[in-house]
């Protein structure tokens, strides 16, 4: 099976793919991932949908929003971020932007007259490292090679950080069985209470949410779509009765099922 993720090789949506598929393909956009699944060119994609220092990826929320996916898999991944570099001296560091805000005290404390250089990955700063001996690069450890060296280990300033993808399907293959559920909702209305009235029919159920984020729907100022996770699955009678009341409150928008999955912690 193949998967495609974010690339190139050595990024941390690399190591989550190869948990799901023994070839991954590469690209640089996550809505090109939704959609390529969706359109049916890629049996499974992977896609960051939140970081535990950063919080929500919203390209991939508003992506789930565009294209119709399943959502068959849940995959946390901790982040080990380690500063690499051809020697130990050098006055840029190169990361993705999310590397570089996740190990922001550690830099300012040791390297504050550093240059931070924001890349389209963690693989590629460690590559513009590689090509460059004043550049030094924020990524996981084992991209360190003979030519690149690990300066410093762990220096992401929360230990606990991690990030949390989503494996997508085509919409044909939605289960209803898994410990989560996500989906989204656009009620395409607005009034007082709206929020609590989509939240009630879960709390009344004991359904505990993970997850709530409301993003921009594109059609007009302040109309928002919401991105909800439940611990419950769809097959569950609970489940299926919240759902039932939130879709007669959204009944002039729409409820995307994105579908139930189990959740996994991927270990480099």
């Amino acid at each position: 099976m193949e998967a495609l993720t974010l690339g190139p090789a050595g990024t941390y949506s690399h190591r989550a793919a190869k948990a799901v598929a023994d070839e991954v393909v590469f690209t640089d956009s996550k809505t090109a991932i939704v959609e390529a699944v969706a359109s049916g060119e890629y049996e499974r994609g992977v896609v960051p949908v939140e970081n535990s220092t950063e919080g929500p990826v919203t390209e991939s929320l508003d992506a789930f929003a565009e294209f119709d996916v399943a959502a068959v898999r849940e995959l946390i991944t901790p982040i080990r971020h380690a500063l690499i570099a051809q020697g130990p001296e050098f006055d840029v560091v190169a990361s993705h932007p999310q590397a570089l805000a996740q190990c922001r005290e550690y830099l300012d404390r040791n390297y504050p007259s550093a240059t931070l250089e924001s890349m389209t990955s963690t693989a590629a700063g460690v590559e513009r490292a590689r090509e460059d001996p004043g550049v030094a690069a924020i990524g996981h450890p084992q991209n360190a090679d003979d030519e690149l060296r690990v300066v410093a280990e762990d220096i992401q300033d929360q230990s606990s950080n991690a990030t949390r993808f989503l494996v997508v399907a085509p919409a044909s293959e939605r289960s209803e069985a898994g410990s989560k559920t996500s989906f989204i909702v656009y009620p395409n209305v607005d009034y007082p209470g709206l929020l609590l009235e989509l939240l009630e029919p879960f709390a009344d159920r004991d359904i505990n949410l993970t997850r709530v984020e409301s993003r921009p729907s594109g059609e007009r100022l302040g109309d928002y779509v919401f991105h909800i996770d439940v611990e419950a699955g769809l097959y569950e009678e609970r489940t299926q009765a919240a759902l039932s009341e939130i879709e007669a409150i959204a009944d002039e928008g729409w409820v995307r099922r994105l579908g139930s999955y189990d959740s996994e912690t991927v270990l480099d």
